[in-house]
This record gives C-alpha cells, sequence and structure tokens, in this order.
C-alpha cells in the first residue's frame, strides 16, 4: 500500500496569467511542491502532476514528477480538487492507501510539517488530516451598513478572543478511498495546527507571488 503525492495545477489562470510556472525564487511556482515532496521520499512513494496544460507538464517531467494528463472536462473553474484527485487515482495501476495533496499555489512550508503531520495521523488512525492557523483578526459581518462583531464584543482585547482558525492549504492527507468517495476531508478529520508566516501565502495575484518572493529570499534562502 503506497502513500502518493498528487499536485493539482490547471493552466488558464485569470488573475495571475501562468502562474503555477511563474519563478518563485528562481524556479517554477509548481517546482516547489515536487522538490518538497521530493524531500520527504521517505513518506512519499510517488509524486504527481494533474494536469491540463502542456508548460506545466512540460516543468513537471523536468523535475521529476509524474504527470497525468487532466481531460478538459475535469479542468473547469468550478470543478472541484477532489475530481482531478479522483481522476489521478483512476489512471494509475498501484495500490494507494494514503494520498497527499500539495498545492501548487502554496508554495511554502517548514520542511518538519509533512514528517510531523503524517506522523499525528498515523498515530490517531485518522482518515484524514488537514493544517489550519489561528486567527488573530476581530471579525464581523456589515449589515445594513453597520458594523457587526461576529467572534468579539467591542472594546475586547485581541489577547482575549476565543480562538478562531482557518483552514490555511498548506497540506492535507486523506485516505485514498475517501477521495475515490468525492471527498477529501471528512467529517472527523483531524486539524493539525499550524503557526507559520507560510500559511499567510496563497498565490492567486501579483501581491501573493511578491509577499512569496520576499519570504523565499529572507527565511528560506537564508537558512539554507
Amino acid at each position: 500500500m503506497k502513500t502518493i503525492a498528487i499536485i493539482p495545477a490547471r493552466g488558464g489562470s485569470k488573475r495571475l496569467s501562468n502562474k503555477n510556472v511563474l519563478s518563485l525564487g528562481g524556479i517554477p511556482l509548481i517546482a516547489h511542491s515536487i522538490l518538497y515532496a521530493q524531500k520527504n521520499s521517505d513518506i512519499i512513494d510517488e509524486i504527481y502532476v494533474s494536469t491540463d496544460d502542456a508548460q506545466i507538464k512540460e516543468v513537471a517531467l523536468q523535475y521529476g514528477a509524474k504527470v497525468i494528463d487532466r481531460p478538459e472536462h475535469l479542468s473547469g473553474d468550478f470543478e472541484p480538487t477532489v475530481s482531478a484527485l479522483k481522476h489521478v487515482l483512476e489512471s494509475i495501476e498501484i495500490n494507494v492507501e494514503n494520498v497527499i495533496l500539495l498545492q501548487a499555489t502554496n508554495p511554502l512550508r517548514p520542511q518538519n510539517l509533512l514528517a510531523a503531520a503524517f506522523e499525528s495521523y498515523e498515530k490517531g488512525n485518522y482518515d484524514s488530516l488537514f493544517t489550519v492557523s489561528r486567527n488573530h483578526q476581530k471579525l464581523g459581518k456589515i449589515v445594513e451598513n453597520k458594523f457587526e462583531p461576529f467572534n468579539y464584543t467591542i472594546g475586547q482585547r485581541s489577547q482575549d478572543l476565543e480562538p478562531l482558525f482557518y483552514e490555511n492549504g498548506l497540506l492535507y492527507i486523506t485516505k485514498a478511498n475517501l477521495i475515490l468517495n468525492d471527498s477529501i476531508i471528512s467529517e472527523n478529520a483531524y486539524p493539525f495546527e499550524l503557526n507559520s508566516i507560510f500559511a499567510n501565502v496563497d498565490i492567486d495575484t501579483q501581491d501573493d507571488l511578491e509577499l512569496a518572493e520576499y519570504l523565499y529570499q529572507k527565511i528560506i534562502t537564508h537558512n539554507s
């Protein structure tokens, strides 16, 4: 029973053209997730990129990943990620137990993240795990031009807020049979808490890419 990494990467991004192959730290964006998976080869047996784009395919092969050509009907803007993962599982012939989803648009991850998360996943015998981060903001809604606090009362100190968390997108681990039943995160999925500045990086715009470049140069290059 294998553990594989799948990196979904469509072409045709509208807000940031060709974002999955844009340079970050001198290498294409998608390559960061491929290299991260390769550095965790003690956990990951195979690395697959699911794409509908020839340029992304070329880069993925260049960096040593296997490529599954995603059909057009699974490549639309509103197609859920799980459909790409399911297509990969249905296209390969190896017996897969666990799928590690690495999103190309979340390229910066602490090196020890996967090892720590996978240990929790196995020890707890979970069927899925995803990374979350604490939100320290005072949140509210605007209703009829009035601000209504959601997670605090006016005047309350930030440090006294009830903890809220958000799905940061850095890492997902899921049983293959769950994906084959059209789900990535089950009802009893384990929320693995990660408090890292990398959780703020999700590349969808030029500003996001510039933030990632700054953090890459300041943290990763400095520590390597």
